[in-house]
């Protein structure tokens, strides 16, 4: 044996479709992203400030709130 076993064929390019085939490549891996972000911003962002919201708005007594302001001279009419 000589040295032809040792040689491997080098694969052709690819000639036609090289741009079709990165931008396939590319959609998939952006949308890929995107979903993982978006899910990720849902859960620890959105979800968080629902829960913020609620807890505020549960004890908001907005009646309260006006009379404070109204007694600190916020409101000129009232």
């Amino acid at each position: 044996m000589t040295g032809a076993s040792a040689v491997s064929t080098i694969t052709k390019p690819q000639m036609r479709g090289l741009l079709t085939s990165a931008i396939k490549r590319h959609l998939i891996i952006s949308f890929t992203l995107a979903g993982i972000s978006g899910v990720l911003w849902k859960t620890l962002v959105g979800d968080a400030r629902k829960k913020r919201y609620a807890e505020f708005y549960r004890n908001y007594d907005a009646e309260k709130e006006f009379e404070e302001m109204r007694k600190k001279g916020i409101f000129q009419s009232c």
